[in-house]
């Protein structure tokens, strides 16, 4: 039986095309601690066949394809990190076990209904219809029981500094618990904070998954960091806000300003993100407003190279042939992303001292 010193709650297809592989990416060349045990907190039995996959010996597919500094590329890799597989429904004591001898990392990404509480939370023990939070502290308090070892937490749900979010929650139930334990979780568990980037188009069966070639880690440095993998997609920052503001006003804000077009042309002549970048008068007009509205932007923040290699790669991803991307679920909430994506950086950029003009996005902030 393997050991398996990262612990990873979620079976997500986001998580089999990107952690996953990445780890095991590492693993071939010795730079990853150890294989993984993933965990479906869930309970779900409908994805047990999915547990199954994920940890057979040949490993599941992950099939990548997209642009590259506008060539096209398509290939198949496979991931083989994953060792071990429990449920916290069925598999509680072993799981245990793991978590208190074996574990140094803790990855997750069980979504927004996973964080949201329950009213099992509160419970004195561990249940199955627990939050994740609740169910980490109680396995963490296991862990405090059998003799305190520190052990790290690396969140990816996309949340704003998602490990101290994360960290606060646990804090939280740890004290009405026993304060001692509390204590133990502010003092020997690291929480840090990641921001995780990657278009997962479409699940493979029974495991694996469809994926842009395109791929983002990034964690923000601590002290006592312990790095899951030393991968090219995985990068260690001083702070996690330039790289949010790039993603959120970059690639997000381009997606919605391409929404903002299209609903105003009456829904017509595109289903996907590539068709629109397949008419030139919308790709021009996109990469015009990069260069003369969102780039001066980033340059008034110190952050212009940066932004200039980020725009470089959106418009590849944007670009990519095999991606279905539709318009019309990016165009959910449309006002509300609109807020986030365009209005918000034109005031952040104004603070960072921009005086350049933003016309276009300044129509769409208004009529938003």
């Amino acid at each position: 039986m393997s050991i398996t010193p990262i612990i990873q709650f979620g079976t997500s297809r986001f998580l089999q095309a990107h952690a996953d592989l990445f780890i095991s990416d590492a693993l071939k060349a010795g730079d990853a601690p150890g294989p993984i045990c993933v965990v479906q907190s869930s309970g779900d039995p409908a994805r047990a066949h999915r547990l199954q996959a994920l940890a057979a010996p040949e490993g599941y597919p992950v099939r990548v394809q997209g642009m590259v500094d506008g060539v096209e590329v398509s290939y198949e890799t496979r991931a083989s990190a994953v060792k071990c597989t429990l449920s916290t429904a069925t598999d509680l004591t072993e799981l245990q076990r793991r978590f208190v001898d074996e574990a140094e990392i803790v990855i997750s990404n069980t979504g927004d209904a996973g964080w949201k509480p329950q009213p099992q939370d509160d419970n004195a023990q561990f249940a199955q219809p627990m939050s994740f939070p609740a169910k980490l502290t109680h396995l963490l308090r296991a862990r405090f029981e059998g003799g305190g070892r520190p052990i790290q937490i690396m969140p990816t749900e996309l949340v704003a500094r998602n490990g101290e979010v994360l960290r606060d929650r646990v804090l939280q139930l740890a004290h009405a618990l026993d304060p001692k334990f509390a204590d133990w979780v502010a003092s020997d568990v690291r929480f840090v904070n990641s921001l995780v980037d990657r278009i997962v188009s479409e699940p493979l069966e029974p495991a694996g998954a469809v994926a842009e070639p395109y791929a983002l880690w990034a964690i923000e440095d601590c002290t006592g960091l312990i790095l899951p993998a030393r991968h090219h997609a995985v990068q260690v920052v001083q702070d996690l806000d330039p790289v949010e503001k790039q993603k959120l006003h970059i690639l997000n804000l381009g997606h919605s300003y391409l929404v903002e077009g299209w609903l105003k042309r009456g829904r017509v002549r595109a289903e996907f993100v590539r068709d629109l970048m397949r008419d030139p008068t919308v790709r021009t007009d996109l990469e015009d407003l990069y260069q003369t509205e969102v780039l001066p932007g980033f340059q008034a923040a110190g952050l212009g190279d940066q932004a200039s290699a980020y725009i470089r790669v959106t418009l590849d991803r944007f670009d990519n042939p095999f991606l279905e991307h539709k318009l019309e679920d990016i165009a959910g909430n449309h006002t509300e992303k609109c807020t986030r994506r365009i209005a918000a950086f034109i005031d952040w950029a104004q603070a960072q001292g921009a005086t350049h003009d933003m016309p276009r996005l300044s129509q769409v902030a208004r009529r938003t």
